[in-house]
């Protein structure tokens, strides 16, 4: 092979693979390197890199060599299958080039070590003394090279060994220490750095949570609304099916085939068809029920939102009665309020829409005491009666309510508000009042047998049993609706004491004299035929009301029981001598107490807390499952300012209301 066809290296050409093209084809080659469209351009390139090179290659001082290699690189350019590998890798794309030079795994790693440019952007300012190899290196257990040998003081510093130290030795424990001291510094600061980033997640996190909240919130006034457009919905189903029926009884029938019995009678029908004419007769419509706008049973489903608010969070206060608040009960998170004041009113309240929906009237004075189970109330009064009424049958819209609640008086009623008026009706953004017809139809019936004031009563299934003032317990038939049995509280207690020979004479083994102004009964609760009583006397007393006697008597209480309750273990009591007491049924020993600053008016618990009001503007919550005590309600702000006195508490699921002397009423949770 020639030399010319080898190519001298000496000549700078490149060296690698390229197609040998014949002389006689080179002519082709540049006839369709010409006939590209950027041939052009490439070739006005090579022009101003060669004069470029040119320019800057031509002072002084340059080598001959350079020359020839420019004029190499000329002629190299100008080969037509160098100016088509230069056009098709102008044509390709980057993203194909990077890919045709990097394997798959290194893709797949670059892929999973991508990150985002707005993640880059955010990268927050780091103020950190340390570096990342640092921070790295100090969380890696300590070197066993920079480890002290095993004679160490309790500094973790070396024991002098015998003989004195050298002075390598030393510099090289002072040099371990020093790294031990910077790697605890480095430590620190990660800690720091951690507690950090971890307040700033628990604040994003509230955040978080308080948007859900606002959420839930939402969800459950829609399903509030749906439920109702639902009760709306079977409202009209049913009207429509009285509507049918009633066209269906008036529609002619064809009249049937004549019989004998049919002749027999036809002297009676037509003595009936004379005895009111035809044209009446036929169109008289056929009585009709009162169509009610009623209220469900029982929610389809519960409100939980309470339970996830932060504990004594207030949810409500409702300006409910212009006097102190004698009584109050609802029957769930969410739903019906029922509160009693001096005032002579008892009023009934959706706690859901935070409004009165009426009122309950009958009594001829103060409802001392009063039950909310699901639809039916039972409230006792200072006139000696109780009244029974059904919630159910009340004609009720709140759909409408809510409409025209910023109404301009357009809406139920005529516009004309009760004597007394509601406690907010002066406000601006007021309700309108309820039509005083819309509880004309829940009294059931009344109980009168009690000769003086009723201070206390309970009732589970189709018993009631009641407490008086005339110092008599009754146990009424709620199907019948009378009294079946009496208990003489005076006489179970004179049974009492006279097995007792050193104070026969007193009411009580105490010898304590009762307090005049006390309630002689102030709580009672019935299961089956189980009776728990506490009176003036500071007595708690189990009766069977099987046999009509005491089956047991709780002696603690210095003052009069003002509420109690029991469940399957345990009775909790509260009494005027500032005392909370949980007794323990199984044994009738007190399992636990606990005393506050002031008489305790009113306790209930539930499966968690027991709270109670002891005259002060907070109501004292007791956690039986940690044993903490803390307060709820108006007087725990922050503020420190003083509120009306809480007379009244009632729980349950930690949804807690309270009744205030000023008649103001608090939803808090608890």
């Amino acid at each position: 092979m020639p030399p010319a066809a080898r190519g001298s290296p000496g000549r700078g050409r490149s060296t690698s693979p390229r197609p040998l093209v014949a002389p006689e084809h080179e002519h082709d080659d540049a006839g369709l390197v010409d006939g590209l469209p950027d041939t052009r351009q490439l070739q006005a390139f090579g022009r101003k890199v060669t004069a470029t090179a040119s320019s800057l290659m031509g002072t002084e001082g340059v080598a001959q060599h350079y020359q020839n290699a420019l004029g190499e690189l000329h002629r190299e350019i100008r080969r037509p299958m160098l100016q088509r590998s230069v056009f098709s890798f102008a044509n390709t794309t980057p993203r194909e080039i990077v890919r045709s030079r990097i394997s798959v795994p290194e893709i797949q790693q670059r892929a999973l070590a991508y990150i985002p440019d707005d993640l880059l952007h955010n990268i927050p300012e780091d103020a950190n003394d340390f570096s990342l190899f640092q921070g790295f290196q100090a969380s890696l257990p300590d070197d066993p090279a920079h480890n002290p040998p095993p004679a160490l003081n309790a500094r973790g510093q070396r024991l002098l060994a015998d003989g004195p130290p050298s002075m390598q030795k030393l510099r090289s424990q002072k040099h371990a220490t020093g790294h031990r001291l910077e790697m605890m510094g480095v430590r620190k600061h990660m800690c720091v750095a951690e507690i950090r980033e971890m307040d700033n997640k628990i604040a994003n996190l509230n955040t978080l949570r308080k948007l859900t909240l606002d959420r839930l919130a939402a969800l459950e006034m829609e399903e509030a609304d749906l439920e109702q457009d639902l009760l709306g919905l079977d409202n009209r189903i049913e009207d429509l099916q009285e509507e049918l029926d009633d066209a269906a009884a008036l529609a002619p029938k064809a009249p049937a085939p004549p019989s004998a019995a049919a002749a027999a009678a036809g002297d009676d029908a037509e003595a009936d068809d004379r005895f009111m004419s035809e044209s009446i007769y036929q169109k008289l419509p056929s009585p009709k029920s009162k169509k009610h706008a009623k209220r469900p049973v029982r929610r389809i489903s519960m409100p939980i939102l309470h339970e996830h608010l932060e504990p004594g969070s207030n949810i409500k206060e409702l300006p409910a009665h212009n006097d102190t608040i004698t009584a109050l009960d609802f029957d769930a998170p969410w739903g019906t309020l029922v509160t009693a004041s001096l005032d002579d009113t008892v009023r009934v309240w959706d706690l859901n829409a935070g409004r009165c929906i009426g009122m309950l009237e009958g009594h001829l004075s103060s409802v001392r005491c009063l039950q909310v189970e699901e639809n039916v109330v039972a409230t006792g009064s200072m006139d000696a009666t109780i009244r029974l009424w059904d919630l159910s049958r009340a004609e009720y819209a709140p759909l409408d309510n809510r409409i025209h609640k910023h109404g301009d008086g357009d809406g139920d009623g005529d516009g004309e508000e009760d004597e007394d008026g509601l406690a907010f009706e002066n406000a601006a953004d007021a309700p309108p009042p309820p039509p005083p017809t819309i509880m004309q139809d829940c009294p059931l019936f009344s109980l009168e047998s009690h000769v003086d004031e009723v201070t206390a009563l309970h009732f589970r299934g189709d018993t009631l049993v009641s407490g008086s003032a005339d110092k008599t317990l009754r146990q009424w038939d709620l199907v019948k609706g009378r009294c079946v049995q009496t208990l003489d509280v005076l006489w179970a207690a004179a049974q009492a004491s006279a097995t007792d020979t050193t104070n026969s004479g007193q009411w009580r083994g105490t010898g304590r004299t009762v307090d005049s102004s006390a309630d002689f009964v102030g709580a009672i609760q019935v299961f089956d035929a189980a009776l728990a009583c506490g009176t003036a006397d500071g007595m708690v007393r189990l009766w069977d009301l099987r046999s009509g006697q005491v089956h047991r008597s709780l002696v603690g209480h210095t003052g009069p029981v003002t509420a109690l309750q029991f469940d399957d273990v345990h009775l909790v009591t509260a009494s005027a001598d500032r005392s909370i007491r949980i007794w323990d049924l199984r044994t009738g020993s007190i399992y636990d107490a606990y005393a506050y600053d002031n008489p305790v008016s009113s306790m209930m618990f539930d499966a968690r807390r027991i709270v109670s009001a002891a005259g002060d503007d907070v109501v004292k919550v007791y956690d039986k499952t940690d044993g903490r005590h803390w307060n709820c309600g108006p007087g725990a702000a922050a503020d420190g300012g003083k509120r009306s006195v809480i007379e009244r508490v009632r729980i349950k699921d930690g949804y807690l209301v309270e009744g205030r002397k000023d008649g103001t009423v608090g939803v808090w949770s608890c």
